[in-house]
């Protein structure tokens, strides 16, 4: 198969707007003999006008023959090998050219076959994530019509649908994914196979799910991907106590969370927040539905010890069935949840004096109850009480205290 060519005239992509460390990368590749290509999302954002959050390269280089080449680099996974080369916290992936059975529609348990250029884009998901950018020449390089696809906002997939869904059900997240991004339509025959594979998700790897619900959450669109998630039937399966509540009034309350976040992912001046931040997105408002039920509609006041209990429960009943949160996870969100109940108690006391409580997740409790003050305003007092600064006052002098003598031979007669 032929490629189409898109020289620089044509798509109008400069250097200058690619990582540096990723040039180098793809330079010292062609230096020494290998076929090295920007790939994927890299691409495919800036031919869509957004700025990439990673770049991505593809090589002829087997991952031991880069890994000779940069002393900074590490070779990962078992079912997908791949080299990461790392600049300080940054790091570009590099992946092998592949191959593999693209018209069967057995799950992919490993994908380590080394092939051709056009070969790896065969096996790719989508046809605006297989074009390649050749870096020595400027040329953009397609051999599945994704540049034509990228012109018309299409979400395509490479080859025919029911199987690449069936060979890789998290392509079926994906797509929805790029969808919230980017706002894309979807094909027809793309989203006809969507609805009838969904039940295939369950197939897949948990750890890889719960990867793809966690970079989108951190995205600045979950809102609407998990949105178009609960449309489609995919939390009923995967996160079925979640897929109930998207049914119910508290659906809006869990995206009206998921908003505020995602307003906080896009602020350039500010860390995107933590992982278990975001989190507790989605277990508070069930949290607090459950504590009303439970404890304040009979009138009973939970103290914190079973705020966590209950916070665990919640947390155990929403992610175990399907996915599993990390120990670390698990503690660090428990955390949140129960300090927001120490950040506005739900017996209130006069005169309650603020005490930071000696705990290392504090800060992110702080950070999620910004999210909480900015869907309330009545907690804005309180948030600015808990985060701004206390003026030092002038330490008092201390007394200097007089030792008393002991008595002498002549005050004692």
């Amino acid at each position: 198969m032929n490629p189409k060519i898109y020289p620089f005239d044509t798509h109008q992509l400069p250097l200058e707007k690619i990582d540096p460390d990723a040039l180098y990368v793809m330079e010292k590749l062609r230096l020494n003999g290998y076929i090295a290509y920007l790939v994927g999302g890299g691409v495919r954002d800036l031919l869509l006008g957004h700025k990439p959050k990673d770049f991505d390269i593809s090589t002829s280089a087997e991952p031991e023959q880069i890994r000779q080449l940069f002393r900074n680099c590490i070779l990962i996974g078992r079912r997908f090998r791949l080299a990461h080369i790392r600049f300080g916290k940054k790091i570009i992936e590099v992946s092998t050219f592949r191959s593999g059975d693209n018209e069967t529609d057995a799950l992919i348990l490993r994908d380590n076959k080394w092939g051709s250029p056009e070969e790896d884009v065969l096996r790719r998901d989508f046809t605006i994530n297989g074009l390649f950018y050749d870096s020595a020449t400027q040329e953009v390089i397609d051999y599945v019509g994704g540049y034509a696809d990228v012109q018309k906002q299409l979400l395509r997939t490479v080859g025919q649908p029911f199987v690449r869904f069936r060979q890789d059900p998290v392509r079926m997240l994906r797509l929805l994914k790029f969808q919230a991004r980017f706002g894309l339509e979807i094909d027809q025959a793309a989203h006809n196979a969507l609805l009838e594979c969904r039940h295939e998700i369950t197939k897949s790897s948990p750890a890889r799910i719960l990867e793809e619900l966690l970079r989108m959450l951190e995205s600045g669109s979950s809102e609407p991907f998990f949105r178009k998630l609960a449309e489609h039937g995919f939390f009923d399966l995967i996160i079925p106590v979640l897929g109930k509540s998207m049914k119910v009034p508290e659906e809006e309350e869990i995206l009206s969370y998921l908003r505020e976040a995602d307003t906080l992912c896009k602020d350039a001046s500010r860390q995107i927040p933590s992982r278990a931040v975001l989190l507790a997105c989605l277990v508070f408002p069930l949290l607090e539905k459950k504590i009303k039920t439970h404890y304040l509609d009979r009138e009973i006041m939970p103290h914190l010890g079973e705020i966590a209990l209950e916070a665990q429960d919640q947390i155990h009943e929403l992610f175990d069935p399907f996915l599993h949160l990390s120990r670390r996870m698990k503690g660090s969100l428990i955390s949140i949840l129960v300090s927001q109940y120490r950040l506005t108690p739900l017996e209130k006391k006069k005169n309650r004096r603020i005490r930071i409580p000696n705990d290392p997740d504090f800060p992110q409790a702080l950070e999620f109850f910004e999210i909480r003050a900015t869907l309330q305003p009545t907690f804005q007092a309180i948030w600015k009480e808990w985060t701004t600064p206390k003026e030092q006052s002038e330490p008092r002098p201390r007394k200097r205290r007089t030792r008393r003598r002991a008595p002498t031979k002549e005050t004692r007669e």
